[in-house]
Formats: C-alpha cells, sequence, structure tokens
C-alpha cells in the first residue's frame, strides 16, 4: 500500500474535527516556588542541583564536585581552573578527553528541570563531549513552564542554542538505561 493510499484511508474516516486551541487559551503551570521546583525536577531528570554560597569561589566548588577530574574546559571568564578553552581550539575534536566541561545558561525552566543553552563559545562541542556537564544558572532566572521559556529566547550570534536537561540517557538498547549516550554522563546546574 503506498503512503497517500493509507492517508487517504485515514482522512476518510475521521468522524470529528477538532481546532488546535490558541496558545493564549492553554493552562500552563505556575509554581509557588519556581527556584525549589527547579531543584527538584533537575533532581528528577538525573541531574545535581546545588545553590552556591555567593561567597564560594566557583572554581573551588567545582573542583570539589569534581575530585578525579584533570581535564576542565570553558570559555567563561571566571573559571580559572580551564585548560581547554572552545573558543580558541582549532578544531572541535580538540576538546576530546574533556572531564568536565563548564558552561553558563540563560535561564532554567521549573516544569522540567531544563536550562536554555545558547551557543556562546566558538566550538559547542563543549556542551556534548564533556564526560560531566557543569551550567552555572542565576538563581533568579527560573521561569515555570515552557510557554514562558520559548518567550525568553534570544539567538545568539551564533544561531545555535538547544535545551539541556540532566545528563544523556537512552535505553532503547535492550531497555537497559545507559548514561551518557549521547552527550555528558553527568550535569551538576550551579545556582549562582
Amino acid at each position: 500500500m503506498k503512503k497517500e493510499d493509507l492517508l487517504d484511508k485515514i482522512r476518510k474516516n475521521i468522524r470529528e474535527t477538532y481546532d488546535m486551541p490558541h496558545i493564549d487559551d492553554i493552562k500552563a503551570t505556575v509554581f509557588d516556588n519556581p527556584l525549589e521546583q527547579f531543584v527538584r525536577m533537575t533532581e528528577t531528570v538525573g541531574g545535581k542541583a546545588i545553590v552556591a554560597d555567593d561567597q564560594q569561589d566557583i572554581n573551588v566548588l567545582i573542583q570539589q564536585l569534581y575530585p578525579e577530574a584533570e581535564v576542565f574546559a570553558s570559555h567563561l571568564p571566571e573559571i580559572s581552573i580551564a585548560s581547554k578553552n572552545p573558543d580558541t581550539v582549532e578544531e572541535a575534536k580538540e576538546l576530546n578527553g574533556t572531564d568536565v566541561g563548564i558552561i553558563k545558561g540563560d535561564f532554567g525552566v521549573a516544569e522540567n528541570g531544563c536550562i536554555w543553552v545558547p551557543q556562546t563559545m566558538k566550538e559547542k562541542a563543549v556542551c556534548f563531549i564533556s564526560e560531566y556537564l557543569v551550567i552555572l544558572l542565576d538563581k533568579t532566572q527560573i521561569v515555570n513552564n515552557m510557554h514562558e521559556a520559548y518567550r525568553r529566547i534570544q539567538m545568539p550570534d551564533y544561531g545555535y542554542g538547544c535545551f539541556i536537561s540532566g545528563p544523556s540517557k537512552t535505553a532503547d538498547i535492550a531497555q537497559a538505561l545507559v548514561m551518557g549516550a549521547q552527550a555528558a554522563r553527568g550535569v551538576t546546574v550551579v545556582l549562582v
């Protein structure tokens, strides 16, 4: 059977049709404490969320979180422990072997624990090739839901951005959960 024949059969058997709701009519979830919900959801999806102390040195905190790590990569000026910089490497493959990539997110979403990460570095591979990913996020930049999130997205000069929510995982092979299948094996969000 051809694809068009199949679709014609389906169309002929539709008894009722419904108009799509207007986006403004959809009741989006709102939380009493978006930060608390964001932390809870980050942990639910397999990540960690840490609210940093204002006096704490972020470099020391990251080293304490990953004491075995040897290779840190970041383009952020406040990160002094980075030995690789995604802005200065010749090719993305030079980031291979990164133990911990450190990036910054624009805002987080309380309903699902995801973070909007615009590409602000030359080589976005640091977001996906690092064994572990640390995302620095301003704790005042948490929205309730994806409706609010999509209204806030601003595309960076590089023309790329993505939502990251916890570590990469898949269970589609033999239904065994594999962490780090397509990207980082672990994600820690440091709320500053």
